[in-house]
């Protein structure tokens, strides 16, 4: 297996089916890659999704892919650091968090919404045409290209329903979740008063209908979705386990482990150091 760097903050560039082979590649980064043409499957950490032109997909640190090609294909790939998008100053999503918690057990194409799906498509065809050129503020241009692209997939991956979600599911409860998932670091926005209240639902009626509509209690998606970005900052980054309980509302490091230890069987520096050996 190729274990492959990055070496910038990012990185785009071009590639066909000649520079991509069946070896098995893992990274210590994001990749956001773009099929411009072509047809095949794509191998990611076991599971094989047949892609085709237009789609776009997503693998982050430590995923393992390969591709099997079938008619000629051309790529558009953006690679970045988690560094890259937490030091944005993003406003209205903690859009890299919704990213990883939603793309870690992601195989297939993100692209949910159809307008998007053409925005997208425009937007990769300037920046391959940003790349191919030499002229003046190429590299501003295709740093907010990029940053655009970047918002684009959290938006769709924010259509992920969770695993037990009606088909036909009504559209509010997406707007629930899209609510978590912009207050995740808010407790006092995610009690059952609060967002039965945004929602103009009765706190019973609140509770029976998200349930009934996704698999699991409210509480129960809050929590999952917590654990998962609790596991993000203790496999990518350097914050104390004080600083981690203060961004997520905890009293302090006690209240923290407690809730952890209660959903994984482990505590945080446990976690930590088992995650980095």
């Amino acid at each position: 297996m190729v274990r492959e760097n990055i070496y910038q903050s990012v990185e785009v560039y071009y590639k066909t089916s000649e520079g991509c082979t069946d070896d098995e590649t893992q990274f210590n980064f994001f990749e956001i890659f773009y099929v411009l043409s072509g047809s095949g499957v794509h191998v990611i950490n076991g599971n094989r999704v047949p892609y085709s032109k237009k789609e776009l997909f997503l693998l982050t640190p430590n995923d393992r892919h390969s591709f099997e090609v079938e008619e000629f294909s051309e790529f558009l790939i953006i690679r970045f650091g988690h560094n890259y998008v937490s030091e944005f100053q993003w406003k209205s999503i903690d859009h890299m968090e919704c990213v990883l918690f939603h793309s870690s057990h992601l195989s297939e194409s993100i692209l949910r919404n159809t307008d998007d799906k053409e925005g997208v498509d425009s937007l990769m065809q300037y920046l391959l045409q940003i790349l191919q050129q030499d002229n003046m503020y190429k590299e501003d241009l295709i740093r907010h290209l990029v940053n655009a692209i970047i918002v684009i997939t959290a938006r769709n991956l924010s259509y992920i329903r969770p695993k037990n979600m009606l088909e036909n599911v009504d559209e509010k409860i997406l707007e629930i979740i899209d609510h978590i998932q912009v207050h995740i670091h808010q407790p006092e926005q995610l009690k059952l008063e609060v967002i039965a209240g945004k929602f103009n639902l009765s706190k019973t009626y609140a509770s029976a209908y998200f349930r009934k509509q996704s698999g699991e209690s409210i509480q129960q998606y809050i929590s999952a979705y917590r654990i998962r970005l609790i596991e993000h900052r203790l496999r990518f980054s350097d914050k104390r386990i004080t600083e981690i309980a203060e961004e997520f509302g905890f009293t302090d490091e006690s209240h923290i482990n407690k809730f952890f230890k209660r959903h994984t069987g482990v505590r945080l520096k446990s976690y930590r150091t088992l995650s980095k050996a």
